[in-house]
C-alpha cells in the first residue's frame, strides 16, 4: 500500500465542515485510485467494513470504528489500513471480539464521558459537568432503550415531561443538545446513521430583560463585603473589575498581572485560551478601569503571578476558585438578594450602550463573536431615554440655512 493513500470525493477539510447529519461513509482510496477493501471513512474517521459474528452467533456486516488502544481514532489512512488488517487477521485467527448487540442508552453515556475524560481537549471538564444533569434525566427516560432504537417520539414525550414539571423552555433545550452530542458521538462510533433528533425545532425562549445594576448598588456590595467577609478586600477588587470590563465569572478568576498591557493600555481577557469562544480578546482601558487596575497593583500579593490569588494557596501559586460565599455574606449585608456576579458584565454593557458606544466595538471587549447583534437585542432598549433626548435636537426650521443660501 503506498504511503500517498487519498479519500476520495473530498479533502479532509471539506469533511470536517459537514454536520453530522450530512456526512456519509466514503469508500477510501490507494496511491493508484482503486478503492481498499473494507476501509470506510465518514468525516475523519475510519471504519472496517467486516463480516463478523455477532452476540448470537449470526453473521453479520458491521462498521467498526477504528481506533486505538486509548480509544482515539486513527486520522491518517496508513494507520487505518493497518488496523483494518490487523481486525481481519483477529478474524482470521479466530480473537475477533464478539460484536454485539447496539449498546443501550443509559451504558452508552457513560462510555461517552468516560471517552472525553480520556481525550485531551475534545471537551472541557466544566461541559462535561454541566451536561450530567441533563443526561441523568435522559437515562432515566430512556431506560433500557437501545441506541438505534431511540424515535423522535421518545424525544418529543421527555420535552413534555419536562415543561409538565415547570421547566423552563431555555432548560429543555440545553437538556436536548446534551442529548444530541450523545447521539453524535454514537454516529461517530458507527452505532447510528441519522439523529432522531433532526429537524426537531428548539422551543421558543423569550429572553428576561435584567434589572440595570446601578454603580451605587454594586459599591454599597463592596463596602458591605469588606465588613462581613475574610476575602472582602479582594471580592470588591473582583467585583469592580467585572464591572468596569464586562468580563466573566470565572474568566475573571483565572487573570493574570501579565495579563495587563500598561504600554498600550489595554486588559488580555481569555490569554490562557480557556474563554468560552476559547479566544482571546483586548479590552482598552477605560479610565476607571485603569484607576481600579492601578489600586489592585498596589495591594498585588508579592508571592502570587494571579490577579486572585487563593487565600488557601500555601506553597502552591493557584488563583481562588471562588468567591461565592463572600458574595452570599455581601447580599445579605447589603439586602440586595437578586444581585450575582453576571450583572456586573451587564452593568458594564448597559453603560456602554448607553454612553453611544457602537454595538461592534462593545461585542469586541465583552467576547461577542456576532459583531454586535446580540448587544443590540438584549441591551438596545436601554439606550430608549437617550433616543427621545437626541430626538429633540431635530430642527425642522432650517432658517440660518435659507439666510446663507440668499
Amino acid at each position: 500500500m503506498k504511503a500517498n493513500e487519498t479519500v476520495s470525493n473530498s479533502t479532509t477539510s471539506d469533511i470536517t465542515a459537514k454536520r453530522h447529519t450530512r456526512l456519509e461513509y466514503r469508500k477510501v482510496l490507494d496511491g493508484r485510485k482503486q478503492p481498499i477493501r473494507g476501509l470506510w471513512q465518514r468525516g475523519e474517521r475510519f471504519y472496517a467494513r467486516l463480516k463478523v459474528e455477532d452476540a448470537s452467533g449470526k453473521a453479520v456486516v458491521r462498521r467498526i470504528p477504528l481506533v486505538d488502544e486509548s480509544g482515539n481514532p486513527w486520522r491518517t489512512v496508513p494507520q487505518a489500513v493497518a488496523a483494518l488488517r490487523k481486525l481481519e487477521v483477529q478474524r482470521e485467527d479466530n480473537k475477533l471480539p464478539t460484536f454485539g448487540q447496539t449498546p443501550k442508552f443509559s451504558d452508552y453515556v457513560e462510555s461517552y464521558f468516560d471517552y472525553y475524560k480520556q481525550v485531551k481537549d475534545a471537551k472541557r471538564a466544566s461541559t462535561l459537568l454541566r451536561e450530567r444533569g441533563p443526561l441523568k434525566e435522559w437515562k432515566k427516560h430512556l431506560d433500557g432503550i437501545r441506541l438505534h432504537r431511540i424515535k423522535k417520539a421518545h424525544v418529543n414525550s421527555f420535552i413534555a415531561k419536562r415543561q409538565a414539571i415547570g421547566m423552563s423552555a431555555r432548560t429543555v433545550n440545553l437538556d436536548v443538545i446534551a442529548l444530541r452530542n450523545v447521539l453524535k458521538k454514537a454516529i461517530d462510533d458507527g452505532y447510528l446513521t441519522t439523529l432522531p433528533t433532526q429537524n426537531l425545532r428548539p422551543l421558543k425562549t423569550t429572553t428576561k430583560k435584567r434589572d440595570l445594576v446601578t454603580m451605587s448598588q454594586i459599591n454599597l456590595l463592596c463596602e458591605k463585603a469588606v465588613g462581613v467577609s475574610q476575602n472582602g478586600q479582594q471580592f470588591s477588587d473582583y467585583v469592580r473589575l467585572m464591572a468596569y470590563c464586562g468580563s466573566r465569572r470565572d474568566e475573571t478568576l483565572r487573570l493574570k498581572w501579565s495579563d495587563v498591557d500598561w504600554q498600550n493600555k489595554q486588559l488580555v481577557i481569555g490569554s490562557d485560551g480557556l474563554a468560552k469562544n476559547h479566544k482571546p480578546r483586548r479590552v482598552d482601558f477605560n479610565p476607571t478601569l485603569e484607576i481600579h487596575l492601578r489600586e489592585m497593583a498596589s495591594r498585588r500579593a508579592p508571592d502570587s503571578e494571579w490577579m486572585f490569588p487563593s487565600p488557601q494557596r500555601g506553597d502552591k501559586d493557584i488563583h481562588a476558585k471562588t468567591f461565592r460565599e463572600s458574595l452570599t455574606l455581601a447580599r445579605n449585608a447589603a439586602d440586595l438578594p437578586r444581585l450575582g456576579f453576571h450583572d456586573c458584565r451587564h452593568h458594564f454593557i448597559s453603560l456602554c450602550v448607553m454612553s453611544g458606544i457602537d454595538y461592534m466595538t462593545i461585542a469586541e471587549w465583552v467576547g461577542h463573536q456576532d459583531g454586535g447583534i446580540l448587544i443590540g437585542k438584549v441591551y438596545g432598549h436601554l439606550a430608549g431615554s437617550h433616543k427621545k433626548q437626541q430626538a429633540q435636537k431635530v430642527n425642522f426650521q432650517p432658517v440660518l440655512l435659507d439666510q446663507a443660501a440668499e
